[in-house]
């Protein structure tokens, strides 16, 4: 019976540490994300990003649903449509590119940066501009 009562009390605590775990990542994703867009005002969202490699700077992984491109001044905003739940911060993404764009339902996979082991597919949402004022 103590046994079943210790086993409890663990996984009770287990739950606590990742719940508190979570909280954490979600505060410090917020942060990250405000201090991106500071000082800048949303454009008309658009269905597909241009890809210019002498100009564009990401991804940056704000979360499992957010991600940021720079483009000179602008800074690109993709909410995901829907999470991906396979997506860390220090992941690499492989796109699948139809010609010089990214677009909006274009399928990614992070990459593992570490062990290079790939996660599930996941979709592109639209692409918002952010530019200071």
């Amino acid at each position: 019976m103590r046994l079943l009562i210790m086993l409890g009390a663990l996984g009770l605590a287990g739950c606590t540490a990742n719940a508190e775990m979570q909280a954490s990542r979600q505060a410090e994703a917020a942060r990250d994300l405000a201090k991106a867009l500071e000082g800048r005002v949303a454009g008309k969202p658009q269905n597909c990003l241009p890809l210019s490699p002498s100009s564009m700077n990401g991804p940056q992984i704000i979360d499992q649903t957010t991600i940021l491109y720079r483009d000179g001044k602008r800074v690109w905003r993709t909410t995901l449509a829907s999470e991906c739940p396979s997506l860390g911060r220090d992941d690499i993404l492989v796109v699948e590119m139809n010609g010089s764009q990214v677009c909006r339902n274009d399928l990614f996979r992070p990459v593992d940066r570490g062990s290079q082991i790939p996660g599930a597919f996941c979709r592109f949402g639209d692409f918002t501009p952010y530019v200071k004022q």
